[in-house]
């Protein structure tokens, strides 16, 4: 199936968010996700280059520190070289993992965990 397939099914997070109006800057500022699809105040969509990220306002931090996404590709090193570039200061480094994904890690403002992943590339 490709993008355009009308019956293409998509798995999307739907994070949860203190403030959208933070999330919105973070994301948007800070990781790219630039084209607003959907914003009201109790709910946000953003998009950046495929990717896809729902937030739903939520009263309770604890639920954003026990929430996380895994996003997948081949793209993530030149993720993780614009994030460094922008100073993102919860990026972590880009680690390959005993389960054998090379991986970086960020934590949004309201504890959220965007972990970013790929299959190792050769030396």
């Amino acid at each position: 199936m490709d993008a355009l397939d009308p019956n293409r099914i998509e798995a999307l997070p739907v994070l949860p968010s203190l403030d959208l109006a933070a999330t919105l800057a973070f994301y948007r500022d800070g990781l790219g996700f630039g084209e607003i699809v959907y914003h009201d105040e109790n709910y946000l969509i953003l998009r950046r280059k495929g990717m896809e990220l729902h937030f739903w306002r939520a009263g309770d931090r604890g639920l954003c520190e026990n929430t996380s996404v895994y996003l997948r590709g081949g793209g993530i090193a030149d993720l993780h070289a614009e994030y460094k570039a922008k100073g993102i200061a919860s990026l972590s480094e880009m680690a390959v993992r005993p389960w054998n994904m090379e991986e970086f890690y960020i934590h949004d403002p309201h504890g959220n965990l965007l972990r970013f992943g790929r299959i190792p590339q050769p030396a």
